[in-house]
């Protein structure tokens, strides 16, 4: 029960990991490989404001959030947009949104690289036991998957509960007859772009209060949002958040009862697998 438990405290992070890809990828098109990047720069960023300036982490969510915002749009309205202006069909624009972003993760990760070393960074922030069913977790994590949950319901709440959220969808789902019903695609797809930055930004944020990272990680969390992006379905929001979950208790057995050191083999063979039996997603349906 404790590894279980652990394994689900740990997907509420990554699900904003994978909120944050699903609608780069569902709504813009946009494969944005760069997406660990992100996460591991807002790592940096509440690492310096705790630090040096003792802010909250959750407090710096606040600030933390809208800056990624405003920096994912201005990165798909400089960069990516001429690219969806050029392209000649979906095929076209992933291919080179892939290549585009390709180059921002080096990009990204060397200026990391070049402000902060190689080093390994970590803080200690509420890193005392808390006990729950007779087990004892970290209150570092039970406060960030708490966070995570809030922000989760509040993005469910604004994608089905508001005009704003259902133009997102409608896009996510059908662009061409989104545009008959008089919705601006390009500009619900750089807010889609955006949000999903901010979105992975937070969840950097809430990784950083337990977790030890350094400037060279972000690929790693890229790869486990495509897993989780693959196998809860392109778009789709319940898909991604029972992923997350899953991926996370995957993780969590086999640190547990394998090797630490192949947790990232799992994270593979899982990827495999989803591939070959389940490629539509969880909630998907295989085409006809």
């Amino acid at each position: 029960m404790q590894i279980l438990l652990t394994g689900v405290l740990l997907g509420g992070a990554y699900t904003l990991i994978a909120l944050g890809l699903t609608l780069q990828y569902g709504v813009s098109r946009i494969m944005n490989l760069a997406n660990g990047e992100t996460l591991v720069a807002a790592c940096f960023v509440t690492f310096w404001l705790y630090t040096g300036y003792n802010v909250n982490p959750l407090v710096g969510l606040l600030l933390i959030g809208p800056a990624a915002f405003v920096i994912n749009w201005l990165i798909y309205t400089w960069l990516l947009l001429p690219l969806v202006k050029r392209a000649k069909n979906r095929g076209m624009l992933e291919v080179d949104s892939i290549l585009a972003t390709f180059g921002l993760l080096f990009l990204f990760q060397g200026l990391m690289l070049l402000t902060f070393g190689g080093d390994y960074f970590n803080y200690q922030f509420l890193a005392q036991p808390f006990s729950i069913l007779g087990g004892s977790f970290g209150l570092n994590r039970i406060v960030a998957f708490l966070a995570a949950l809030v922000i989760a319901i509040a993005l469910y709440l604004f994608l089905y509960r508001t005009d704003k959220g259902m133009a997102v969808r409608a896009v996510a789902i059908d662009p061409r007859s989104a545009r008959l019903v008089a919705i601006d695609v390009r500009k619900t797809a750089a807010f889609a772009f955006a949000l999903g930055g901010a979105l992975t930004a937070c969840a950097g944020t809430l990784l950083s209060t337990f977790y030890t990272f350094d400037s060279s990680m972000g690929v790693i969390f890229t790869m486990k949002a495509l897993i989780i992006v693959t196998m809860g379905g392109v778009g789709d929001v319940r898909g991604a958040v029972l992923a997350a979950l899953i991926l996370g208790m995957i993780e969590t057995l086999v640190a547990s009862f394998v090797d630490p050191g192949l947790t990232l083999a799992a994270n593979y063979a899982l990827f495999i697998l989803v591939l070959l039996f389940r490629p539509q997603g969880l909630f998907g349906r295989r085409p006809a």
